[in-house]
C-alpha cells in the first residue's frame, strides 16, 4: 500500500503518517524509487495509535501502550495502569475546563454589552489569580 491507502484505511493523515515513521512508531519498506511501501501490520499500528490518540493518550503514552500490545508477557494490570493515568488527565483537564466556562460565563453575565466603555470582562481579565472574588 501506498501512504494515500493507507491513510485513507486508517483515518490517519498522510503528515502524521510520516510525524509517526520519523519517530519510530512505523517503518514501512521503501521501494528502489524510494516510495513507502506499507504493509498490513504498518495499517495496523496505524489504527491502533490512531484510536488511542482519540482517547487522549500521549504519543508516549502510545509507545507504552504499543510495547504492552507487542509483549505477550504483559499484565492487563500494566495497561490498565497507563489507561488510568490517561483517564485522571482527562478528569483534570475537565475540571480545568469547567472551572473556565464558569469563570467566563460569570464575566459574560456581568457585562452589558451595549455602548458604555466599562466592561466586567476586561476588567475581569486584568485580575491577577489572588484578585478573584
Amino acid at each position: 500500500m501506498n501512504i494515500g491507502d493507507v491513510a485513507e484505511r486508517s483515518g490517519v493523515p498522510p503528515k502524521t503518517i510520516r510525524y509517526y515513521e520519523d519517530i519510530g512508531f512505523i517503518k514501512p519498506h521503501r521501494l528502489a524509487n524510494g516510495y513507502r511501501d506499507f504493509e498490513d501490520k504498518d495499517l495496523h499500528k496505524l489504527v491502533f495509535i490512531g484510536r488511542a490518540r482519540s482517547l487522549g493518550f500521549s504519543i508516549e503514552d502510545c509507545r507504552t501502550l504499543l510495547a504492552l500490545y507487542d509483549n505477550d508477557a504483559r499484565t492487563s494490570a500494566d495497561v490498565k495502569q497507563v489507561a488510568e493515568q490517561n483517564l485522571r488527565e482527562i478528569e483534570a483537564k475537565i475540571s480545568d475546563l469547567q472551572a473556565m466556562h464558569s469563570t467566563l460565563s460569570h464575566l459574560i453575565s456581568e457585562c452589558a454589552g451595549d455602548q458604555r466603555p466599562d466592561c466586567p470582562i476586561l476588567q475581569g481579565l486584568s485580575q491577577t489569580p489572588d484578585q478573584k472574588g
